[in-house]
């Protein structure tokens, strides 16, 4: 299964229109997964929960969160993280951070449309979570489908093919 260099991953995560993912669990247990516009600075993938959202009572309880990053064309690049979330700043504080939320929102929306939309939402408190991409604790994992010339056999990892069935290895 082809990976992503660094730089490939980098780029990818840097491409406007990619939603984020987030998989956190309920406090009965039930998975929950909700995309969110996101972005990354520096070492951090970014994103910004609303003060009432599921979502984010579940961060308060538990901090670990799964994250899928993908596209929709081929060649289909993903990127998936597990990690914890660290709230770089709580709901209520948005005029301390709102520039950044209006850095994430252009990468979704045109600029106009963007300082619109932040500037109409601006009553609505969002918390600021970061999620660490270098942590000891967090696992990243990139691949993307092989291209020509690639074994097309790459397009999962080798644990997928059972012994004997026509795309193993032995």
């Amino acid at each position: 299964m082809p990976r992503l260099t660094e730089t490939e991953t980098n780029a990818f995560l840097a491409e406007r229109g990619h939603l984020a993912r987030i998989g956190t669990v309920d406090a009965d247990g039930m998975p929950r997964v909700v995309p969110l516009w996101f972005v990354v600075e520096g070492d951090e993938l970014l994103f910004t929960p609303r003060s009432p959202a599921v979502v984010w009572a579940n961060i308060v309880r538990d901090s670990r969160v799964g994250i899928s990053i993908d596209e929709e064309a081929a060649p289909w690049r993903k990127v998936t993280v597990q990690g914890h979330v660290v709230v770089r700043h709580q709901p209520g504080d948005d005029d301390a951070w709102r520039d950044m939320y209006r850095r994430i929102a252009k990468r979704y929306v045109a600029d106009a449309s963007a300082d619109a939309y932040v500037d109409g939402t601006d009553d609505q408190p969002r918390a600021l979570c970061a999620v660490p991409l270098s942590a000891a604790t967090t696992r990243i994992a990139t691949w993307r489908m092989p291209t020509s010339g690639e074994d097309p056999r790459g397009v999962w990892a080798k644990r997928y093919y059972l012994p004997g069935t026509k795309w193993s290895a032995g």
